[in-house]
């Protein structure tokens, strides 16, 4: 499954550093996401990847070091192209699904409304249904969908897969791999590096703050002789 876009890179990170209370959350970190990647972000937790991507799309600022996304600074512009899943429940409650997409259709401009509804079809929900009636799994369908609905550059994912069965994660891995555009890019995190190894083209192992081994999968397991998880495990 090879994919490929232009050449350059949406996201550059370097000599980051975030600090917390006199402990680094993020010390020198060095980062590249190049167009057309879909880049697992691994580590183990308290190793920097949701301060990291807080950071990207400019939740987090007063920090060392550059970012930039889409050679702009994170700020009110780059929020524009960059579509965020955090890692925890952001839908209101009271909305039903239907409320939800109208919401993402007038927040953000780049929107598909019919994207988000077929996605939704897709996953076995009803529009109709309300956040609050919904399982957590269920939810994290719903914000995967109203995620991929937008024609972003970047897509920031912090543990997507986490709260979903596997038959679930799995069509929610093909959504992602349908709805990818080489011309974008995709920086996930998460735990799950066996089950969803197939969708990277480029992985960062991040520990202490900083990326310890980053560069494409092919090149890795040809230069390591190993799996993924395999040499995540090695280095952490």
């Amino acid at each position: 499954m090879k994919r490929s876009g232009n050449v350059g890179n949406v996201l550059e990170c370097a000599n980051l550093t975030k600090m917390y209370g006199g402990k680094a959350a993020l010390n020198g970190l060095n980062l590249t996401v190049p167009k057309g990647s879909i880049v697992g972000l691994l580590g183990p937790n308290g190793a920097g990847k949701t301060t990291l991507m807080k950071l990207i799309v400019s939740l987090l600022r007063n920090y060392k070091g550059t970012i930039t996304v889409g050679g702009q600074r994170p700020g009110v512009e780059t929020k524009k192209i960059v579509s965020y899943l955090p890692d925890r429940e952001f839908l209101y409650p009271w909305m039903s699904i239907e409320e939800c997409i109208d919401f993402y259709h007038h927040a953000f401009a780049d929107f598909q409304r019919d994207k988000a509804c077929g996605m939704i079809e897709m996953l076995g929900l009803n529009l109709k249904d309300k956040v609050k009636s919904l399982s957590k799994g269920m939810q994290e369908r719903v914000s995967i969908s109203l995620t991929f609905a937008r024609r972003a550059q970047l897509f920031v994912l912090d543990e997507p897969l986490a709260a979903v069965d596997p038959s679930t994660r799995d069509k929610i891995m093909q959504i992602i791999l349908d709805n990818f555009d080489p011309d974008s890019s995709i920086l996930i995190s998460t735990h799950l590096i066996r089950d969803v190894e197939c969708l990277f083209t480029h992985i960062a192992i991040v520990d202490e703050g900083r990326v310890q081994l980053q560069g494409s999968v092919e090149e890795l397991k040809r230069e390591y002789g190993m799996p993924i998880e395999d040499l995540f495990k090695s280095i952490v």
